[in-house]
């Protein structure tokens, strides 16, 4: 359908129509990708040069009203006619610079006219505000926003990702069915080489997808895509990042940040060290650290710590533990100083007493122990 958009007012009026339909919702985040998929046409995985997160709404009601979408959560698989009818209103536009999903949107066409591989297609997603994921295209929509550092950990839900994700292969080939493995590997073999399959699983690596800047990230596979990792962190060869985590960055880690987890600036995780995330710990308990904050070596935690905070190597303090205050004689359980700052956890080498310090006056922590919800 031809466009009578000439200039940048018409555009304007064209986009203020869209939005102007009863039951038209801006979405919180869309994006266009390109899809891998199986020989039985079941959608994989899904890679997103340029994800909007409560951005570009003019694009986004453009691809909206091409597609027949008024609102909600869906995805797309737009054909080459359409591609190029939405580029046909972006001509107001032609020319300039610092356009990414004009560009992406040309790269596509012309990859789709010359003729996508049989597993790949062209796929556009939409994101409501308050949705869960629902299909595999806008749930790897969501875990783009977080690596791109659109959105820090928590800031879109995926809850129920795990059962709209397929368990796949990732390979030197890249995304496969498992099902197709075996003859993969067969055809391999018969050409002399054999498939090397990096990992099974329903997360791929994050840097097969974006490699934020400012990073080091010594053994790639432990960061999964999803995480959120800031500025000036290094991640050593032991440390590992889970989706929806991550780290404000500058950070050194060289323990495990699992989901839900996500670390203040200028903290660090000694060798081999945990955090409890929201999987583990039933979905409900947001585990954070604050700034400033070190966890030891093979230690572990399951409250929130403040700022400047001191986990000694080897400790794991659990919500439930008993901690005994300042040396004195009284007890509280952990979660009572969950996200309370400059508190050093140590263990007494002589009675095997988990102890809490305070760098502050004891009153002053007490006061806060009790106002504490």
């Amino acid at each position: 359908m031809a466009r009578s958009i000439k200039d940048k007012d018409s555009f304007k009026a064209f986009v203020a129509s869209i939005e102007g339909k009863s039951g038209y919702q801006r979405p919180q985040a869309f994006g266009l990708g390109l899809a891998t998929q199986s020989g039985d046409g079941d959608i994989l995985e899904v890679f997103y040069p340029s994800p909007n997160f409560e951005s570009n709404f003019g694009s986004a009601a453009v691809l909206a009203e091409i597609l027949g979408h008024a609102g909600g959560t869906a995805s797309y698989t737009p054909n080459l006619e359409q591609l190029r009818e939405v580029l046909s209103c972006f001509a107001p536009f032609d020319g300039e610079s610092g356009h990414r999903n004009i560009d992406i949107l040309k790269r596509l066409i012309d990859t789709a006219a010359q003729g996508l591989p049989s597993n790949k297609k062209i796929v556009a997603a939409f994101i409501a505000p308050g949705t869960d994921p629902s299909d595999v295209c806008e749930a790897y929509l969501r875990l783009h926003l977080f690596s791109h550092r659109l959105i820090k950990p928590h800031g879109i839900s995926v809850k129920g990702i795990f059962k709209v994700l397929p368990n796949v292969a990732w390979t030197d080939e890249g995304c496969i069915a498992i099902s197709e493995v075996p003859q993969r590997q067969l055809e391999r073999r018969l050409r002399g080489g054999i498939l090397t399959v990096h990992s099974v699983d329903k997360f791929p690596r994050m840097t097969d997808y974006v490699i934020p800047s400012g990073v080091r990230l010594c053994d790639a596979i432990r960061i999964r895509l999803g995480a959120y990792i800031g500025e000036g962190t290094t991640f050593m060869h032991e440390g590992f990042c889970n989706f929806n985590a991550g780290t404000e960055g500058p950070n050194m880690i060289e323990g495990r940040i699992s989901s839900g987890v996500f670390i203040g600036k200028g903290s660090d995780l000694g060798g081999g060290c945990s955090t409890m995330g929201t999987l583990s710990g039933g979905g409900q308990e947001i585990i954070s650290v604050g700034t400033g904050c070190l966890l030891g070596a093979n230690s572990g935690i399951g409250i929130s710590l403040g700022d400047g905070c001191t986990v000694e190597a080897g400790l794991y303090v659990t919500a439930g533990s008993k901690v005994t205050l300042n040396g004195g004689a009284e007890v509280v359980k952990a979660r009572d100083l969950s996200g309370i700052s400059d508190m050093l956890f140590r263990r007494n080498s002589e009675t095997g007493a988990i102890e809490a310090y305070s760098t502050r006056k004891m009153a002053e922590l007490n006061a806060e122990l009790h106002t504490k919800q």
